[in-house]
């Protein structure tokens, strides 16, 4: 089941699979997280949170229109591979086209290309490295 959620529930989770478990909960915090227009999804399985996103208004580059930047998208390893990640960004999307959003981009890991690329992303940037967590690229999708 999928929810919108407070960003205090989703800490454990940032920093579980995007932080290693390195860092206090505070320490996972963005600074866009209470951001105007902001808000969090959770995939639920039973009472357990399996799989988070954040979501918040920011344009990108040259792109016109309202865009949407996709943040701290992260699955606990258990529930990897069972398509609940696929299943939050499209709940996203279609959510975002109801708020007239023309697109959703993110910093997407090296590793989760593939991922976004099945979800309809395109690459719009050269890589480049984020310090202490590793390559990245900017990707997009146009919602409307």
């Amino acid at each position: 089941m999928i929810k919108f959620i407070k960003v205090d529930e989703l800490l454990h989770v940032r920093n579980e699979v995007l932080r290693e478990g390195r860092l206090n909960l505070d320490e996972c915090r963005f600074p866009s997280d209470n951001n105007e227009g902001n808000f969090h999804l959770g995939y639920f399985v039973n009472d357990e949170l399996a799989c988070i996103a954040s979501f918040h208004p920011q344009s990108y580059g040259e792109f016109k229109g309202t865009g949407y930047q996709l943040r701290g998208m992260a699955t606990i390893e258990k529930y990897r591979g069972q398509g609940f990640g696929n299943q939050l960004v499209n709940f996203a999307l279609v959510y975002l086209r109801g708020q007239k959003a023309d697109y959703l981009w993110c910093n997407a890991r090296k590793k989760a290309v593939r991922f976004y690329n099945s979800l309809g992303f395109e690459i719009v940037s050269p890589e480049f490295e984020v310090p202490g967590i590793g390559p990245h690229h900017v990707m997009y999708v146009k919602i409307r």
